[in-house]
């Protein structure tokens, strides 16, 4: 048996994490929990989840791998490339890669070397988690019936990308932006919808969508062999 402990940006992660993907790795023996990150200590309140801070995000990841020596522990994120804080290790670097994938490789390999526990797996979404609704933008509808029109142009943009990973990063053009433009109710429902989605959409045809999401997925399902 595998416990897996996952620091994940947002409480949309976290849903998702607690709603969909623990059931799916207790089927392979790895048995999950999840907080968010820390983003704001005062003397009397811990602020968690929203945009991460590096170093803040560190000594959350380095806080649990210090209190957990075993060796059949395990420790990931669910972190965006959207927003990435520019102090993540080597972030002006991987700036210059302009091939998506290799820009991620790169700054995983960069936070798994920071971080320095062969327990560590680091995880960073391409380009953030609503890539994994646009695997699928129709099932939408379920929840936004109103927005039909919107959701068709949403599936049409969907098909200009050979993976929903690849729709950018940019302020407007984000994968959260371009939902939110088309469906403005998205914005103030996010948490609750953004994990039913995806699991109403289900991991197989997410996988099959996104090539990154899918070779995470399956090294967890694979931490017990």
């Amino acid at each position: 048996m595998i416990r897996l402990h996952i620091i994940a940006e947002g409480q949309t992660e976290e849903e998702f994490v607690n709603t969909v993907l623990a059931e799916h790795l207790a089927g392979f023996d790895v048995y999950t929990d999840v907080h968010c990150v820390t983003t704001k200590r005062t003397k009397t309140k811990v602020y968690r989840g929203g945009s991460i801070n590096y170093e803040q995000s560190k000594k959350d990841i380095m806080l649990w791998i210090n209190q957990e020596r075993s060796n059949n522990v395990r420790f990931t994120t669910m972190f965006d490339l959207y927003r990435l804080p520019n102090n993540f290790p080597e972030f002006e670097q991987a700036q210059r890669i302009s091939e998506p994938y290799q820009k991620i490789a790169a700054l995983e390999t960069a936070f798994g070397n920071d971080i320095n526990d062969y327990r560590f797996i680091p995880y960073i979404q391409l380009h953030e988690f609503e890539a994994l609704i646009l695997s699928e933008p129709t099932r939408l509808r379920d929840s936004f019936p109103e927005y039909s029109e919107s959701i068709q142009r949403l599936l049409e943009i969907c098909q200009q990308y050979q993976s929903p990973e690849l729709i950018n990063d940019g302020e407007t053009t984000a994968p959260s932006k371009r939902i939110m433009q088309l469906i403005p109710s998205y914005d103030g429902r996010k948490v609750s919808v953004a994990p039913l989605m995806v699991q109403k959409i289900g991991l197989a045809r997410i996988r099959s969508q996104c090539p990154h999401f899918d070779r995470w997925l399956t090294q967890l399902e694979r931490l017990n062999d």
